[in-house]
């Protein structure tokens, strides 16, 4: 094992053994994220070179969220493992990234200051040190939320792991088409005449992501996680709710 892979293990098993940890999950429908995107990710690149992805949107919908749930962006400290709360008025968010050598998690510093374009842009080159490998120990100090991206690599499902200190850890998932009950019922769709027989033609197919959270129960009960990971939901369902 080289140095990194060494510290990444020592770390998740810290992690496992210290923390309390359980997994809450959520099913959102990403139809009007994946519109909003559509419709201005051209004009944004165009203006400002920053590609507009979904994890901005994420982190943008976590740190509001935080405002109704500040627990899941504070940390236990103190002597002995730990017996004081420490919350923070600030949003350090650590993003996973996977390199050819590991896992790592550089920082979104104060990401609560910054709009979505400007968290993509911070992404993006976090993103290129990583791959470059030019991150410096600086570069992942300090997160106080993690969020990791297992669907870009297709996963479904995931339980991600606390990154200590830290309280909870967000996962995405990969986008998958679901026929869905909207409103109380199944929408039906004209189907052509000598049509073969198709489900997309005939359910009305939403675009669905899981997401998990995965939260210390020591410090966060689980109404406030769930309260926490609906919040979430609400705010990529509707994104307009983001700038209210």
């Amino acid at each position: 094992m080289n140095r990194m892979r060494l510290r990444i293990a020592e770390r998740l098993k810290q992690s496992q053994n210290t923390a309390a940890s359980l997994t809450t999950f959520q099913k959102v429908d990403m139809s009007q994220m994946i519109d909003f995107r559509k419709q201005y990710k051209d004009d944004v690149l165009k203006r400002t070179g920053v590609k507009l992805g979904f994890m901005s949107a994420f982190s943008r919908a976590a740190i509001l969220a935080m405002r109704d749930v500040p627990a899941v962006n504070a940390s236990i400290e103190g002597a002995g493992g730990g017996d004081t709360i420490v919350y923070r008025d600030y949003v350090d968010i650590s993003v996973a990234v996977a390199t050819e050598k590991g896992l790592v998690t550089p920082v979104v510093r104060n990401a609560e200051s910054l709009d979505m374009i400007g968290i993509d842009k911070e992404i993006a080159a976090l993103g290129k040190k990583a791959r470059d490998n030019k991150l410096t120990i600086e570069d992942m100090a300090g997160g106080t939320f993690t969020i990791s991206n297992g669907g870009v690599f297709g996963s479904l499902f995931g339980t991600p792991i606390i990154n200590l200190p830290q309280t909870a850890v967000l996962g995405l998932h990969a986008i998958v088409e679901e026929p869905t009950a909207v409103n109380g019922k199944v929408e039906i769709r004209p189907v052509s005449a000598g049509c073969a027989y198709n489900i997309g033609a005939l359910l009305k197919l939403v675009q669905i992501m899981y997401l998990a959270l995965t939260y210390d129960h020591r410090i966060l009960d689980g109404r406030e996680a769930v309260t926490f990971l609906v919040k979430i939901k609400e705010y990529i369902q509707d994104p307009r709710r983001m700038l209210l």
